[in-house]
């Protein structure tokens, strides 16, 4: 039978740390239950992977911690942990307080505390939340608010542990695919210049002792072997330079504008570009409505989400035609972003008056459409990039063996 590791709270807040045999983690939270535990954290127990390392206790490495940063994963953890002692009947005092007391972030678990002593002293959890806009964005705050003044704050924070799980797959599919790609340009560029620097200047020697006149192919990969030997510092410098002068110029309203449009007016990546934007409009106002939130505060909130200002901008449209009483479906056929498909399913809805539901079913649509365009996006560039560092490691092989030729006379 196998194990499973787990994070359990009691009735009175206290931290319990364990293992337990069960089939699957259905029956570990039924044990953990019959034993009066609430379970927060579960998870397969793997070999050679202790208590600690399993989960992720506050000696374990993590980056964001480090840099005084809250990651989407950690935030997702947050909330699942949250939602399930509120779900137990857990105060909500009392939940944050558990919660603040596994956190391993200290950052999070600063303003879990701060959070905490908020709510003790008569504001609103969403009161407390809109405090740390760095952590918790309006997003976030609004379904809380939605929540308590439903009284369903337990639901809200299933759609947002749902809504945070799609939006970190999504961004793990993205992540995922760019992860060969970049090995392969690192391993490439590696390759190039071990090549450059310490290869290529051995022959130069052996050249200039033999006085004959080489190749052009190698005259050209000698220079570029010197270029980059002697002045190495300088082009490291062109390129720092070029990279904070790009970050610099789109970190401004005007600059990122260009820089966004740049990459919609790209075929392959604009369509790549408009399917993630589709569904994460779609999957942020879907679940903002489902909440209770009004739909003209959540289309003002999904225009913060979108990633691309060109598309952002172009929201504000629908949401005047919408405050005029025409409706979301009609005046989005004016935004170039949504595909015909997206269109109809979200006119249906509309009509049917199961917009949220068709809101979230157009997400689930595009989230596959774009694992499949990643996909093939990376069948192409996988055999291009083999390519060209083939052609590039080749024309320097090329260039040495016509050079050794040209001087021992041999035609080539």
């Amino acid at each position: 039978m196998p194990e499973f590791i787990y994070r359990a709270s009691d009735r009175a807040g206290k931290i319990v740390d364990g293992s337990i045999e069960a089939g699957d983690e259905s029956a570990v939270i039924a044990k953990l239950r019959g034993m009066g535990l609430i379970p927060i954290r579960i998870q397969p127990a793997t070999a050679g992977n202790g208590l600690a390392r399993s989960l992720n206790l506050k000696f374990s490495f993590a980056v964001p911690a480090l840099i005084g940063r809250v990651s989407n994963r950690e935030l997702l953890a947050f909330t699942q942990e949250l939602a399930t002692l509120v779900k137990a009947s857990l105060p909500l005092d009392r939940s944050l307080s558990i919660v603040a007391e596994i956190t391993d972030n200290e950052h999070l678990k600063a303003a879990c505390q701060e959070i905490l002593k908020d709510v003790r002293s008569g504001k609103s959890f969403s009161e407390a939340l809109v405090q740390h806009p760095r952590i918790f964005n309006r997003l976030y705050v609004n379904m809380i608010k939605a929540g308590e003044t439903g009284g369903v704050l337990d639901v809200v924070l299933d759609r947002l542990v749902d809504f945070l799980e799609r939006s970190q797959e999504l961004r793990n599919t993205i992540i995922n695919a760019l992860i060969y790609p970049l090995v392969l340009i690192s391993v490439m560029g590696v390759v190039i210049s071990i090549m450059l620097v310490f290869v290529i200047p051995r022959f130069v020697s052996i050249f200039e002792m033999m006085g004959q006149k080489v190749p052009l192919p190698t005259q050209i990969l000698l220079a570029f072997s010197t270029m980059v030997k002697d002045y190495w510092w300088l082009m490291a410098t062109v390129v720092v330079g070029c990279v904070y002068s790009f970050r610099t110029y789109t970190a401004r309203e005007s600059g990122r504008v260009a820089w966004d449009r740049t990459k919609l007016k790209i075929a392959g990546l604009r369509t790549l570009i408009l399917k993630i934007e589709v569904a994460r409009f779609s999957r942020t106002l879907g679940t903002l409505i489902t909440s209770g939130v009004p739909i003209l505060q959540a289309l003002a909130i999904v225009k913060e989400i979108i990633g691309n200002t060109v598309i952002a901008n172009s929201l504000a449209g629908i949401q005047r035609a919408v405050k005029e009483g025409k409706g979301i479906s009609l005046p989005m056929r004016s935004v170039s972003m949504f595909p015909s498909l997206a269109l109809h399913m979200i006119r249906v809805g509309e009509e049917t008056g199961r917009l949220e539901e068709m809101l979230i079913k157009v997400a689930e649509t595009y989230d596959k459409d774009v694992q499949h365009a990643l996909k093939r996006f990376i069948s192409f560039l996988e055999p291009a990039l083999i390519l060209v560092m083939s052609l590039l490691v080749g024309f320097i092989v090329l260039s040495i063996v016509w050079a050794i030729f040209s001087i021992n006379d041999i035609s080539f």
